[in-house]
């Protein structure tokens, strides 16, 4: 297969495998299950992978001469613990409560809030047209959080909440690894924070639940398997090629297929209805993103 055509399959793959991460959540909520446990065993079936990620890149980086320092180490672990584990966690908390098409739809607001947290800390410059392309995402998820708590209740805002301190989160741990990439491939950086994030993960649930507690359904199981292994390192490894491949515009362009495909899988798996407010809440949201990070509006 050509390369660019090879980037354009693994870039759609990725946003898709991403986007099923929510909806194996809600299905093993079903089974009586907490979101500390449950993210426990996400992390703990990803460990070994992001663990052999790591090393490897470890490796190559320390035969090219390029080692760490005590403030870098520190810098990774601090990224991770921020925008692999905490950030994961309270998404895992927020889906408690609401729809996966209103999280996935405040999780792909990331390039607005990076946006606005380099204006804020950074004094970066931001175009008043490109306000007004983040007015617009903000507005296609005030839209479907307002259908939804109006149809399901006020624990919709809690959840709200919740992913969108998850987004911001995470956001920060893009603003902020801009410095540690300076220093590290993108590789080592992902595979040693999301090993930090792992370990934390596993940590918590022992200082925090009875052991017994890891007694849990054998769908559980199944489910947090997969969303280890196809919804948490597969992605990260498609988009990486995609990366590679096209460059991370387009990458990120073809990016935005993930929240219709939340959409149409939560109908498909979880029978949450499509609704026509969902369905223009989703592309108010994918063409504000649009216009702030493809057309630089100048």
């Amino acid at each position: 297969m050509h390369p660019i055509n090879a980037g354009y399959v693994y870039a759609i793959l990725g946003a898709i495998a991403f986007s099923g991460k929510g909806i194996l959540i809600k299905l093993s909520y079903l089974h009586q299950v907490d979101a500390m446990t449950l993210i426990m065993f996400r992390m703990l079936f990803s460990l070994p992978f992001f663990l052999c990620m790591a090393i490897y890149a470890e490796r190559r980086a320390r035969r090219q001469g390029h080692c760490l320092g005590k403030k870098d180490i520190l810098g990774v672990m601090v990224l991770g613990f921020i925008g692999y584990y905490f950030s994961s966690y309270l998404d895992f908390l927020g889906l408690q409560f609401v729809s996966v098409s209103l999280e996935r739809l405040i999780l792909y607001l990331n390039p607005t809030m990076v946006l606005l947290l380099g204006w804020i800390l950074y004094k970066r410059k931001v175009p008043p047209k490109r306000f007004m392309a983040m007015a617009v995402s903000y507005s296609g998820v005030l839209l479907v959080f307002g259908f939804e708590v109006l149809s399901a209740g006020p624990d919709v805002l809690t959840g709200s909440v919740l992913v969108f301190l998850s987004a911001l989160l995470y956001a920060c741990y893009l603003v902020f690894s801009e410095h540690m990439l300076k220093k590290m491939d993108s590789l080592r950086l992902v595979g040693w924070a999301s090993t930090v994030a792992c370990i934390c993960c596993i940590a918590q649930f022992l200082l925090l639940r009875p052991i017994d507690m890891m007694h849990v359904d054998d769908a559980v199981l199944g489910y947090s398997v997969m969303n280890a292994l196809f919804c948490t390192v597969a992605p990260i490894l498609f988009v990486m090629f995609a990366i590679e491949r096209l460059g991370p515009s387009l990458t990120s362009q073809i990016g935005m297929i993930g929240p219709m495909s939340t959409v149409i899988m939560g109908y498909w798996f979880l029978n949450e209805p499509i609704q026509a407010v969902i369905g223009l809440g989703t592309l108010l949201v994918m063409g504000g993103v649009f216009m702030v990070s493809k057309l630089g509006v100048k």
